[in-house]
């Protein structure tokens, strides 16, 4: 299989070498296996001929390649805020990579992406109508900047028609396992026992949701009240307490944060249950008594399905 590893100025160091490693380490064990397994062949390339990370590591980069790949990567980039991110979306070696990225896509060569390099290929127009994921913190502004991408920002890999993406920093891991499982299931999971990575399918369990990158103000208004009333919640005192209608709270909500009032309560409460969970001694029953849930079945049902965790696997027992 041959694939493209699209490297741009300022790129991830720890995003390009997590690709890099996983892959070559997935072709050495194929290669040394005794039914000579499928072989990754490697071609890292840049629109630019003078490439750096972000902390300034020469990357040695060809032209892009003649030959189509089969599938064209793009790590993160090394900036991780939203403002950062415009900013980066209007160089011109951005633009160009967006347009060869399209090109390419179009002539059927698959496009991965994980994290911030997320933001590079839907700025290429190749995730339009597709459903797609990115790192955590950046949901409200990807969703914002691109309307158009069918954004699940609690998956950590989501696949889409010739196109995959997944969420923040390390999934560059999971999605390269991704990747080598679609062309060998037993190299992916051998893979993965040599890098002691497990399959992860939610990101939920690592996010923070109140820290959710946005600017509305009336969300900020609903979002802080909420936080201090997770016990006691309903939605016409929220709305209140944001200076909204409920219609117009919903509205809001709905937009900024691409779920209902009520959905994103139940994950303020998931968030707030993890961390109890994971610093303290409280039973589930008293820690679904504090998030606003009648008894610790329920909570318990709900961490398992947002998460894919048991009880211990949170605790970390």
């Amino acid at each position: 299989m041959h694939i493209g590893i699209l490297v741009l100025d300022g790129v991830f160091d720890l995003g390009l070498s997590s690709v890099l490693d996983t892959f070559a380490l997935a072709d050495g064990l194929s290669a040394s296996s005794m039914d000579n397994g499928p072989r990754f062949r490697l071609e890292v390339f840049g629109v630019r001929s003078d490439v750096r990370t972000q902390h300034g590591l020469v990357v040695p980069v060809g032209p892009p390649p003649n030959a189509k790949p089969d599938i064209v990567v793009v790590p993160a980039m090394g900036c991780n805020q939203p403002s950062a991110l415009a900013a980066l979306l209007q160089r011109a070696d951005i633009r160009q990579a967006s347009e060869r990225l399209l090109t390419w896509h179009r002539a059927g060569v698959d496009v991965a992406a994980a994290c911030t390099g997320t933001y590079v290929v839907a700025h290429s127009g190749v995730l339009d109508g597709a459903p797609a994921t990115t790192s955590w913190w950046l949901s409200a502004d990807f969703r914002s900047r691109f309307p158009r991408v069918l954004l699940d920002e609690s998956k950590m890999v989501v696949p889409g028609p010739g196109v995959v993406t997944a969420g923040a920093a390390l999934a560059h891991v999971d999605l390269s396992l991704w990747l080598i499982r679609r062309v060998s299931p037993d190299l992916a999971s051998t893979t993965a026992r040599y890098l002691l990575c497990d399959k992860r399918t939610s990101q939920a369990a690592y996010a923070i949701v109140d820290q959710i990158a946005h600017n509305d103000p009336a969300v900020e208004r609903f979002e802080r009240w909420s936080r201090e009333h997770l016990a006691t919640f309903n939605i016409a005192d929220a709305a209140q307490a944001a200076g909204l209608s409920e219609r117009t709270l919903h509205r809001h909500v709905r937009h900024v944060l691409g779920r209902s009032p009520l959905a994103y309560i139940q994950d303020l409460r998931i968030s707030r249950a993890i961390h109890r969970l994971q610093t303290s001694d409280a039973t589930i029953d008293r820690i679904a008594e504090e998030v606003g849930y009648k008894d610790g079945t329920t909570l318990r049902n709900l961490l398992r399905r947002k998460t894919g965790r048991g009880m211990r696997e949170l605790r970390g027992g």
